[in-house]
């Protein structure tokens, strides 16, 4: 398996998964999370209802609606969005604190908080799409789930195609035909990011010792 711990230092980069609802995202951002010892799930905070099993400030930070607007207005939000009638946005304080300390930061958000960081953090975002396999199959996941009410399901699905329209935005785009080969192309995409010379800050002084300038 592609990956492992790079030996030189390195500034933390900004690795966002986005998909429609259903194509498989939060669950490659599980598995990549627990096989990566480099990188921490940014933790949205969001007004949408806590659902059976959710756990504050593991799964989100449930907050109220004044609150988020408080955090808004004064800039503690990297980004935000209106998602199903529901806000959610990214906490400023924790992602660049993780990103100093040279970890990545993975962030499971649609293309409207994409575009955001992108506008933000510039070379520090990698973005990258998550298509499912085809419409029947990400109607079938989203029922399987057992989460959702009928008319939910049917919102998504309509919703499905906005958000699709958005792959073109995105630097890598994944067909998650299967979850252990798309999870090892996930791997491959970070690894190689990582290696990029821009974000390995080490180098300049492993070089300048080499060369007998140190």
């Amino acid at each position: 398996m592609i990956g492992g711990d790079l030996k030189v230092a390195r500034r933390g980069l900004m690795f966002i998964l986005s998909s429609p609802s259903g194509a498989g995202k939060t669950t490659l951002a599980d598995r990549l999370l627990k096989q990566d010892g480099e990188m921490a799930l940014s933790i949205s905070a969001t007004t949408r209802p806590r659902r059976p099993g959710e756990v504050h400030g593991q799964d989100y930070y449930f907050v109220s609606k004044d609150e988020f607007l408080r955090m808004r207005d004064n800039g503690e939000l990297l980004e935000w969005a209106n998602v199903f009638g529901h806000l959610y946005g990214t906490p400023r304080g924790l992602v660049e604190d993780t990103l100093r300390a040279g970890r990545d930061v993975l962030f499971d958000i649609d293309w409207q908080g994409a575009q955001q960081l992108d506008e933000v953090a510039g070379e520090d975002v990698v973005k990258v799409f998550i298509l499912p396999p085809s419409r029947a199959e990400l109607e079938r996941r989203l029922r399987q789930r057992a989460q959702d009410t009928e008319d939910v399901v049917q919102t998504r699905m309509a919703k499905a195609d906005a958000e699709i329209s958005h792959w073109a935005e995105y630097d890598y785009v994944i067909v998650n035909y299967d979850l252990e080969e798309s999870e090892e192309l996930l791997r491959s995409i970070l690894f190689a990011e990582r290696l990029k010379r821009r974000r390995q800050t080490g180098l300049s002084r492993i070089v300048k010792d080499m060369m007998g300038e140190g």
